[in-house]
């Protein structure tokens, strides 16, 4: 069978978006969450777009394998929409951060292609979200792509994605950010419960 030339490039591009992860604020990220889990804190998923679907994946798999206590505030499509009509899209996370008291034992997750710009309006519902959580004192991590934006600048500790070709951004740093929670919430730092098919003999 023939490979397409792209399906070639995609696949190398894959293998050096892995290579170049910092595996150090993976780590940081683990210790964190740990930390967050024994204090009793709560951990809060950011995301638009694909990262509201990562952001509800992970919340399901922190819950059941990490045992953390998980939220994303885009699986109440109710919420949501009530609040984007009523108060404005750049505002909606922030309100139900504050809803929610977002306090010094917890954690907000960010899942982002650029990790929101206000200069350039990019994502301002979390940038909002974000302000609203360090000024409560909670921690801030993310896995962002691109420079990782306003995310990158205040989180306690945040993955970028590599870009390796500027046409793939948003494709690798969705997938990545997959990549990346997975080996999280697998970590035997933070796994209190195993999987279903590892534990199929």
């Amino acid at each position: 069978m023939t490979i397409s030339a792209y399906t070639a490039m995609y696949m190398e591009e894959v293998c050096r978006v892995a290579q170049g992860i910092d595996q150090g604020q993976v780590d940081k990220i683990v210790r964190i969450l740990a930390k967050t889990r024994a204090d009793g804190g709560r951990l809060f998923f950011l995301g638009v777009g694909g990262g509201a679907g990562n952001a509800s994946h992970a919340v399901n798999d922190f819950r059941k394998i990490a045992a953390i206590e998980s939220y994303a505030p885009t699986d109440n499509v109710s919420e949501l929409t009530a609040r984007v009509n009523d108060d404005g899209w750049e505002t909606v996370f922030a309100r139900w951060l504050e809803v929610s008291k977002v306090g010094s034992r917890d954690v907000v997750f960010v899942f982002s292609v650029g990790g929101g710009n206000a200069e350039k309006n990019i994502s301002a519902n979390i940038v909002q979200g974000l302000k609203v959580a360090k000024a409560a004192g909670a921690k801030v991590v993310g896995v962002v792509g691109r420079d990782g934006g306003y995310t990158a600048q205040v989180a306690d500790a945040c993955v970028i994605v590599p870009t390796v070709n500027p046409e793939t951004v948003t494709p690798h740093a969705e997938a990545f950010q997959a990549v990346v929670w997975h080996l999280i919430v697998s970590h035997p730092d933070l796994k209190q419960n195993e999987m279903k098919w590892e534990a199929v003999r």
